[in-house]
């Protein structure tokens, strides 16, 4: 079966998918998205949202659109592939690749069983959910879900399972590593002086809280929870000088135990800051 025929089948199946080049590579980026000219396709969090036609960010090129799949502009890009990719996060799923005989070993004596592909030197394991992807967590084991694609393999065989907290546990730092911004996050008093309500222990308190809670409870959309939560946060404590670093560290751990990187948080923190010109 084609490369393209595959593809198809793919997508009608609700897959979305993306044609690869020799050496499991995506094909490189047109002259008019080259160096993120587009306007950030790359960084987008779900595929689809860039005007241009050809296949040239990977992950964020991945369709279940057959029209663009057969289009004019991906046909020398189906000619040329040599296989088919996913995007896992895109279809609601989150794949960890286990890479070598020891990683396989490792994932049956720790992860719930799921749907499993065999692969050339290991397997992968395919859990219901989404989460921030990331390679190394551990030797031989990478995560692929959002803005990651992945070669498709087969079906495997087996049940899938919701993606378990054993899984997104891999990717969460020890809350010692936290660095919330590179600058100190007090910031002036209001403008006219005066006591600061937040000062008020409870009430500092009680925000913190409710917006670690909102972070825990969040079922999906975590990226945008964690950045509107932090928004809030910023908006109601962030003026004052009353956020210490404590403070913004139990924020911090709150979105890594969901699955966010520590990039991801200081990414969201910085925009959040950004947006009220703190």
């Amino acid at each position: 079966m084609s490369a393209l025929r595959t593809a198809l089948d793919l997508a009608a199946s609700g897959l979305p998918v993306l044609p690869l080049s020799r050496g499991k590579r995506p094909f490189g980026n047109c002259t008019a998205c080259r160096d993120n000219a587009c306007g950030g396709r790359p960084n987008m969090k779900t595929a689809g949202s860039c005007c241009c036609p050809l296949v040239c960010h990977a992950w964020a090129a991945a369709t279940t659109n057959p029209a663009i799949l057969t289009s004019r502009a991906w046909q020398a890009a189906w000619a040329d592939a040599a296989t088919v990719a996913y995007h896992p996060g895109g279809a609601e799923v989150t794949l960890v690749d286990l890479d070598d005989a020891d990683a396989v070993t490792w994932a049956r004596s720790t992860l719930p069983p799921t749907r499993t592909v065999a692969t050339t030197r290991g397997e992968h394991w395919i859990y219901r959910g989404t989460m921030p992807s990331a390679n190394d967590v551990r030797p031989g084991v990478d995560i692929k879900s959002t803005m990651s694609y992945a070669r498709w393999i087969g079906p495997g065989t087996g049940t899938m399972a919701d993606l378990p907290p054993t899984v997104r546990a891999l990717t969460v730092k020890a809350p010692s590593t936290v660095r919330p911004s590179g600058q100190a996050v007090t910031v002036p008093a209001p403008a006219g002086g005066g006591q600061c309500r937040h000062r008020t222990p409870a009430y500092l308190e009680r925000g913190i809280a409710m917006a670690e809670q909102r972070i825990t409870e969040a079922r999906s959309a975590v990226h945008a929870t964690v950045y509107r939560t932090f928004l809030a946060v910023l908006s109601a404590h962030g003026r004052c000088g009353c956020l210490t670093e404590s403070h913004v560290t139990r924020l911090f751990t709150a979105a890594q135990a969901k699955g966010e990187s520590l990039r991801h948080c200081t990414d969201a923190w910085t925009n959040a800051r950004t947006r009220l010109g703190i």
